[in-house]
Formats: structure tokens, C-alpha cells, sequence
């Protein structure tokens, strides 16, 4: 029971970080809107199985290392960067998908492993995840939380960000939704990728 109080407070700071635009929000978005719901569901798989990733370091104590070593840090930060921006570039040159949405997007989708990678990829590669784990391991957990508290709070972790961003992808697969999408879809391309090479460039000017 002593440590409900610590649980509840990492389940709100994550639920938070999730809910809040960056990255994996857009990555997300970009995925149910221009494929579909399955591509958003195994895109937030992609992000849950990379936070267990920043999870594990962290709890090793590799995460204080990274922030602590210019050198590293500068190649996860780049590496996310990049990515990034990659990412955004494609989205807004983009041609228009040209599809009906009371049709299966099965020839336009990504296929499972892809969309997943997308996710993984993006999470993994974003420097301030490994910082805002460190600083919950730093400050929320101690050296003297046993190793079950720790397993309990990782698995809530993984398990909101997964929900949150299912619950989006399943709300943006929506027919009506689709086809406001549909008939906007240059400008909401654009939009995502410009918002895509903003967040990579503000990850490259992330200093430690």
C-alpha cells in the first residue's frame, strides 16, 4: 500500500506524456489517417515495445550514462532527428492517396512489420524519452523501490501508451473521420509533415 501514492504519480506524469503532442502523437495520426486503423494500432505497438526498450536502460542505469556523455547523446539525437525529418519530407511530398472510404485500404496500407517499425523507431530514437525516463527514475524511484514496483509501474507505463494511442488510432479509422480526411488530405499531409521536420529540429537543438 506504501507505494500506491509512488504508482499513481508515474501512471499520471506518463498518461500526461502521452497525451501531449510530440512525435509519436503525430506518427500515430499520420498513420490511421493516410493507411489505416490496423497501420495506428501496430504504429502505437511499434511506440509501446520501444518505451519497454528506454524502460530497461533506465532502470539499468544505462539512461544516466547516455545523459551524462555528450557523444552518445548526440548520436541518439541525431539519429531521432533525422528520422524525423525524414518522415516529414515524405508526408508532405506525398501524393494524394485517391481512395474511397467505405473501401479497405489493403493495396495503400503498410504492412504490420512496417507500421510497427515506424512506431519503434520513433520512440526509440527520441532523446528526450531517455530523459524523461531518467528524470522518473531519478526522482520518483529510489534506489530502495524493490524490483516488483519497478516491473508494476514499467508495465503501466507500456500499457497507457499503447491504450492512448490505440483508442486514437481507432477514433481516426472512422468513416467520417476518413472522409474529412479525404478531402483535405494534401493540407493534413502537409500540416503533419511540417509538424514532423519541426519536432525532428527541435530534438536536433535538444541540448543535455
Amino acid at each position: 500500500m506504501e507505494y500506491l501514492p509512488l504508482i499513481g504519480t508515474v501512471a499520471l506524469l506518463n498518461l500526461l506524456a502521452a497525451v501531449s503532442p510530440g512525435p509519436d502523437f503525430v506518427m500515430t495520426v499520420r498513420n490511421s489517417l493516410v493507411y489505416s486503423r490496423r497501420s495506428g494500432i501496430y504504429t502505437s505497438l511499434g511506440i509501446s515495445m520501444a518505451l519497454g526498450i528506454h524502460l530497461f536502460y533506465c532502470a539499468a542505469g544505462i539512461g544516466f550514462l547516455i545523459s551524462k556523455s555528450v557523444i552518445l547523446f548526440s548520436i541518439i539525437k541525431f539519429l531521432g532527428a533525422g528520422y524525423l525529418i525524414y518522415m516529414g519530407i515524405g508526408s508532405i511530398t506525398a501524393k494524394g492517396s485517391k481512395i474511397d472510404a467505405t473501401e479497405a485500404h489493403a493495396g495503400n496500407d503498410l504492412t504490420r512489420l512496417q507500421a510497427f517499425r515506424m512506431g519503434f523507431l520513433t520512440n526509440v530514437l527520441n532523446p528526450k524519452a531517455t530523459l524523461f525516463f531518467l528524470s522518473l527514475f531519478t526522482f520518483v524511484i529510489g534506489n530502495s523501490t524493490p524490483v516488483y514496483i519497478i516491473i508494476t509501474i514499467s508495465a503501466i507505463i507500456i500499457f497507457t501508451a499503447f491504450t492512448w494511442f490505440t483508442i486514437v488510432s481507432i477514433f481516426l479509422a472512422q468513416q467520417k473521420v476518413q472522409r474529412v480526411f479525404l478531402k483535405y488530405e494534401q493540407g493534413i499531409n502537409r500540416t503533419l509533415g511540417g509538424f514532423l521536420i519541426f519536432l525532428g529540429i527541435k530534438v536536433a537543438l535538444t541540448f543535455l
